[in-house]
């Protein structure tokens, strides 16, 4: 059904373990995700801005790749380049974050607040609700890299974006979340974890960067 993040419909492991269990696989994976992000930026804070922007592009091109290339996105390997791909975008965001700490901490606080509520009401929802939701994965799996791309390099080139571009980022990211959490608790099994982290980690970082150039032009 997903060319993106592996086929939902191939074959899947005879017995599958808890939700609770894939649960705490996928959240720690995505924890570790934005802690390789956090070191990321920290080291690249203070490079040079045509050196962030090439390191953005490979960010950008590690996560198409991952997306169609099928040992990517499990075992060893996929976890190696999730982080490696967490690691490097947090690199390319370093001079950006700088910026923002620099000039208005509080912007930065909170954006971070806000990612993390939305996180946490989109992840509830879709946890909670009855309805299986997995068809949406594909095209939203879609535009959120698209719009990824897109809200990035604005960042690094500094054109900020339009408001209106911010609001759909979020829009977007927000319901492949619920869509994200759903799938973990109607269909999951251990070989799906590594591309769900990705794709909420991904949609955490969409989220953030959007709610940054919202609370920025205010």
């Amino acid at each position: 059904m997903s060319d993106l993040y592996g086929s939902l419909s191939g074959a899947r492991a005879e017995s599958r373990v808890s939700t609770a269990t894939i649960f705490g696989q996928v959240m720690f994976l995505v924890g570790l995700a934005i802690a390789f992000l956090a070191v990321g930026s920290f080291v690249g804070r203070d490079l040079a801005i045509g050196t962030a922007r090439i390191l953005g592009f490979v960010a950008i091109g590690m996560l198409f790749t991952q997306s169609f290339a099928a040992p990517l996105r499990t075992g060893a390997l996929g976890m190696a380049w999730l982080f490696a791909l967490a690691l490097i975008l947090g690199l390319s965001l370093g001079p950006v974050l700088n910026f923002y700490v620099q000039s208005d901490p509080k912007l930065v606080t909170q954006a971070a607040g806000g990612t993390a509520l939305i996180t946490l009401s989109m992840g509830a929802y879709g946890m909670a609700t009855s309805k299986d939701l997995a068809k949406w994965i594909r095209p939203l799996s879609f535009a959120m890299l698209g719009l990824f791309a897109i809200s990035l390099v604005l960042l690094l080139f500094g054109a900020g974006g339009n408001p209106l571009l911010s609001i759909a980022i979020i829009a977007v990211s927000s319901a492949l979340l619920i869509v994200d959490f759903n799938y973990v608790r109607r269909h999951a099994t251990e070989d799906d974890v590594i591309w769900l982290a990705t794709g909420i980690f991904v949609s955490i970082v969409n989220i953030f960067l959007s709610l940054l150039n919202l609370f920025g032009r205010n």
